[in-house]
């Protein structure tokens, strides 16, 4: 489905449901029970809503089959059944990390100019903070070949296949504000404009001297950026460097 997160709202979501139906068809007629059916298609559903870029579209694009699948009657279905959907969301997205950023990848070349901006010692140590899938590792690898990668991401199942597509840096389950940033060079961060403070609060507590914070997208509003990158894709990058330095007032 690559490409497919590109398209008009809501074809992603209506091309999703048409796939669920046919998975639901053709193990309906391979004797496949309507409940495990049921799983199978809503783990597909639930995987492909990567696809939508906000939380109300990523729920549209997981439950739709199962709610189209209600309304239709085509199945009956015990009562625990209809659950497994949703257990499955609550699994990917768990809902003390909805909060922040929406799972949605940096873009390939968006830090291909950082290191001529931020050279770092070879060996220099990197974090992804909610590393969701892999693509902002992914990016930093492009810039920083010789520097070790580190990833957290709070939903299981996205750190399992982050570490898949990533097997070369070290990615782990947790919460990316309960860990320790005090070892890291540079703290790689796609969040949301209200997730900023807490950042900044985070590394000015914790990063050493001398460490840069790196946002995409979004600024530290009160903070004076040590540079910005505007990449072609049209996002541009923030880097503060500790001590952080706030803007002076006018």
């Amino acid at each position: 489905m690559l490409g497919v997160h590109r398209l008009p709202w809501p074809l992603p979501a209506i091309l999703v449901w048409g796939l669920s139906w046919l998975l639901f068809a053709g193990l309906a007629s391979m004797g496949v029970a309507p409940s495990l059916a049921l799983a199978w298609v809503g783990a597909l559903g639930v995987a492909a809503s990567v696809l939508g870029t906000t939380w109300w579209r990523r729920v549209m694009i997981a439950l739709g089959f199962p709610l189209s699948l209600a309304a239709s009657g085509a199945a009956a279905l015990p009562a625990w059944a209809w659950l497994l959907p949703l257990l499955l969301l609550l699994l990917i997205y768990p809902l003390n990390a909805w909060r922040d950023a929406p799972l949605f990848p940096t873009p390939k070349k968006a830090l291909k100019h950082l290191a001529a901006q931020v050279p770092l010692v070879q060996g220099a140590l990197i974090l992804d903070a909610g590393c969701g899938l892999g693509d902002g590792l992914l990016a930093l690898r492009a810039a920083y070949p010789q520097a070790r990668l580190h990833g957290l991401e709070w939903s299981w199942p996205l750190r399992a296949l982050c570490a898949l597509r990533c097997p070369w840096a070290r990615v782990r389950q947790g919460d990316i504000w309960r860990a320790d940033w005090s070892a890291y060079d540079m703290v790689y961060l796609f969040q949301r404009p209200e997730s900023m403070p807490r950042a900044v609060a985070k590394a000015r507590a914790e990063l050493k001297s001398g460490a840069y914070l790196v946002s995409l997208e979004f600024a530290a509003q009160e903070l004076r950026p040590l540079v910005i990158l505007r990449p072609t894709q049209g996002k541009p990058v923030w880097v503060y460097r500790i001590p952080l330095e706030k803007k002076k007032s006018s």
